[in-house]
């Protein structure tokens, strides 16, 4: 598979209790995620920085790794982007409000704008969009499924307790 630049994409699955996780990358950077497998039309990366995501990925759902460090490439608008970024700021195991985000970001009045942009990020637990939630407490809205979102969460809070409490 080729991406806009013109650039080959490749990717690798990591298993997980809710199934497959893809992981893709150009050369240079991941530029996706999702849930399932991957599709035929690209490549098994045995790319390092492919390798690399999977160990990371592998320590995230076995509650050893609480941030990822990896190039990203995630193509978006600016506000996209820059909702993207808040969103990496906010620490594992806990959660923020659309409208938290809308005002970290310095617009908040666009919950409803943020709420899109987090649907769209392309590299998801990674860039980790499952940590917003409603203003009342609500899983509302995730891209990959609410069970998905549910999992993520429950993941992280329990890893989270376990290493407060080491």
């Amino acid at each position: 598979m080729v991406c806009n630049d013109y650039q080959t994409l490749y990717g690798v699955s990591v298993d997980s209790p809710m199934g497959p996780i893809t992981l893709m990358a150009n050369d240079t950077a991941i530029v996706k995620t999702f849930f399932g497998s991957l599709p035929r039309d690209v490549p098994e990366g045995d790319v390092p920085l492919l390798q690399l995501a999977k160990i990371q990925m592998e320590e995230y759902l076995a509650g050893k790794r609480f941030i990822f460090e990896l190039p990203l490439a995630p193509e978006g608008t600016v506000f996209q982007q820059s909702v993207w970024r808040a969103l990496l700021a906010i620490p594992y195991g806990e959660t923020k409000s659309y409208g938290q985000i809308a005002e970290k970001i310095g617009n908040p009045k666009a919950c409803r704008a943020v709420g899109m942009a987090n649907n769209r990020n392309p590299i998801g637990i990674i860039i980790p969009c499952h940590r917003v939630i409603g203003a009342n407490g609500d899983l509302v809205g995730y891209a990959g499924g609410l069970e998905y979102k549910q999992f993520l969460l429950k993941l992280e809070t329990t890893y989270a307790l376990y290493r407060n409490n080491k």
